[in-house]
């Protein structure tokens, strides 16, 4: 099997409808990717078959049991090189997706595989997760935010929930330490007013990593000094 079947295989096992344009897309984003990983560190795989893998099915296995789906809002909080954001917009020509990174460097990466997939309505953001989920245009706007190996659970959850509404999902894609970072989430969920829904574990093909999703939904409104200015969630994580 060539890896364009492998794709197409790996997309269809995970309830997408491919079609050539999608897979064309797919293609060219691993191109560019390649292309200013020379310049920039975006990925440390550049193999056709290990990207497709690793990257876009790994980050379309995120839509399992329908909490990502087509139409919605989504804001992907240090989405790097656009995982899981971008391959989902290539899927699901519908949902309304934000893009936000603090290094302007990879948000013009970002634009750059846009442009060359004629994708036109992504929104780019350049700059902190800390910053914006203050910021009224983007607090409490989304249906749903998801990151992706952006750092502790602890840590990823003060990111990420300022910017879904109440009655929304955080759905985050992590490794096999899942259970142990659920614990140390504890007290974060409490104050942030999450409720933990379920982890789905990820089978991807030819690949032996286990990674799971963690789905969480947000039962009340986030506190109004959450997230903490820039740098504080990292070093004193809410325990």
């Amino acid at each position: 099997m060539d890896n364009r079947e492998m794709l197409k295989k790996g997309l269809e096992d995970l309830g997408i409808d491919t079609n050539d344009k999608m897979l064309e897309d797919f293609k060219i984003y691993r191109e560019i990717l390649v292309d200013w990983n020379q310049k920039m560190n975006l990925t440390g795989i550049e193999d056709e078959k290990e990207v497709y893998i690793k990257h876009f099915l790994d980050s379309i296995s995120s839509t399992t049991n329908g909490y990502i789906r087509d139409g919605i809002s989504i804001i992907d909080v240090g989405t790097g090189a656009g995982f899981p954001g971008l391959p989902l917009r290539i899927c699901l020509n519908n949902i309304q997706l934000t893009l936000l990174d603090s290094l302007n460097k990879r948000i013009n990466f970002l634009q750059e595989v846009s442009n060359n997939l004629d994708i036109d309505d992504i929104k780019f953001i350049h700059g902190r997760a800390e910053d914006f989920g203050k910021d009224e245009e983007y607090r409490e706007q989304y249906d749903v935010a998801t990151a992706r190996a952006v750092a502790g659970l602890p840590v990823l959850i003060e990111f990420c929930v300022p910017f879904v509404k109440v009655g929304g999902y955080f759905v985050c894609l992590k490794g096999p330490n899942a259970n142990l970072e659920l614990e140390e989430s504890k007290a974060a969920m409490e104050v942030l007013g999450l409720e933990f829904i379920e982890k789905i574990d990820v089978e991807l093909p030819e690949s032996d990593l286990k990674h799971n999703i963690l789905v969480f939904k947000k039962m009340k409104s986030t506190p109004d000094k959450y997230p903490r200015k820039a740098g504080k969630p990292t070093k004193n994580p809410i325990k």
